[in-house]
């Protein structure tokens, strides 16, 4: 594990697709000194359900667990309570402890798709371990270890003071709290996506304080979302869930932008950069067949082998044409009105009404929760949650009404 030409291959592998490194030689040094060392990835339990953003980081962390180093994954339930302001334009509502609990249930099974959950490779820490029985004076000595002045200089709080937006005290409480979990597990290496730099970073210097070695952090990009403008989110609904059905993330998967599919596969595959980079060569080859692979290689990580194909399968067996005995050989268009759009997204009540497959807004409500609209093969759920929209995209009720959409 010492050898120079290990020690450079360990470096290659953690390294991929990292945004920032503090810092690479920090990283060499101490993986050359043979320590196992104890990376740290936090996560807020604020919603039910990981997506693929989230399989980003916890693949980085899987990287370390598969080179012998431990995972520590702490799961905020407290800090979730606060809620962390990393990306607010405004406060975020603070949830009950029942909320979170219910949200943390569900985070170790899914990330468990990810990550060896061996008790040797991983452990998982709460918290409220050390955090909830802090007293006020605890408070006040964490709160000593930070200026105001440098506090604002993070961004969210930067750019919500320029603009005359609230902020409150117990959100600048949250960095501190989260650097508190570093020195409470002494990590040797925090991880995070971009936006979580500040917070990690803050453990490097609250590390320092308690004489502790100041921690590495490696911060990973915000996977954007299907809709290729904004990161993955479920609010926006332009996420992929983990959990998902195979032929739903490979529905969802056929409709990344072409431009994102090189970034796709260095942060959620395994192949080699000069292989997907050629693969991603709209010139040399045809982007319909590299998203294919794309999504396959994720279903087989998530899923199966088998189910990759068989989700294939389907895809092509209802977007293969009438010949193929999937979509009819000529489909009506519908034109949609520009005001009905934000941001490239339609509510799905209006986009089934606007289709004529309902007569009533209640209709609507009902045929989508009743999973009997589809957009390009992949059932409708939430009749209010917007969903984005792209030129071509079908929408179909049951097995015989289909209409292309067209922009205005």
């Amino acid at each position: 594990m010492k050898s120079g030409v290990d020690i450079e291959r360990q470096l290659g592998v953690l390294t991929r697709g990292c945004e920032h490194i503090y810092t690479v030689d920090e990283l060499a040094e101490r993986l050359r000194g043979g320590k196992r060392l104890r990376v740290k990835l936090g996560m807020d339990p604020t919603a039910p359900d990981l997506t693929l953003g989230h399989a980003v980081v916890l693949r980085k962390l899987r990287q370390f667990q598969d080179l012998g180093h431990r995972a520590v994954l702490i799961i905020g339930d407290y800090t979730a309570m606060i809620g962390d302001p990393t990306g607010r334009s405004k406060t975020r509502p603070m949830l009950t402890t029942e909320q979170v609990e219910a949200n943390a249930r569900t985070y170790l099974e899914q990330a468990g798709k990810v990550l060896d959950l061996s008790p040797d490779k991983l452990e998982v820490r709460h918290n409220s371990e050390w955090l909830s029985t802090m007293s006020c004076a605890d408070v006040i000595r964490l709160l000593s270890q930070m200026t105001v002045a440098r506090m604002l200089e993070r961004d969210t709080f930067a750019v919500r003071q320029a603009e005359g937006k609230e902020i409150y005290l117990h959100e600048l409480l949250y960095p501190l709290m989260q650097a508190r979990d570093s020195v409470a597990i002494e990590s040797d290496v925090e991880l995070g996506g971009t936006d979580q730099t500040f917070n990690n970073l803050c453990g490097r210097d609250l590390q320092r304080g308690a004489g502790q070695a100041p921690q590495l952090v490696m911060t990973v990009p915000l996977l954007v979302g299907t809709d290729g403008k904004t990161k993955m989110s479920k609010s926006m609904g332009n996420y992929v869930g983990v959990t998902e059905p195979p032929s739903e993330m490979f529905g969802k998967l056929m409709r990344v932008p072409d431009p994102l599919m090189a970034d796709y596969f260095r942060l959620l595959t395994d192949v080699p950069e000069a292989e997907f980079l050629d693969w991603c060569d709209t010139a040399r080859h045809n982007p319909r067949d590299t998203k294919e692979r794309l999504a396959k290689i994720i279903i087989t990580a998530f899923h199966s082998a088998a189910a990759a194909d068989a989700a294939a399968a389907e895809f092509a067996r209802v977007h293969g044409g009438g010949s193929a005995g999937g979509l009819p050989d000529e489909i009506p268009t519908v034109s949609l009105p520009a005001e009905k759009l934000q941001d490239g997204r339609i509510v799905p009540v209006d986009l089934a009404l606007l289709c004529g497959f309902c007569t009533t807004r209640g209709e609507a409500r009902r045929l989508i929760a009743e999973r009997g609209v589809r957009l390009n093969g992949q059932a409708l759920e939430d009749p209010h949650t917007p969903i984005p929209i792209q030129p071509g995209d079908i929408i179909q009720r049951g097995k015989r009404q289909f209409v292309r959409l067209v922009l205005q």
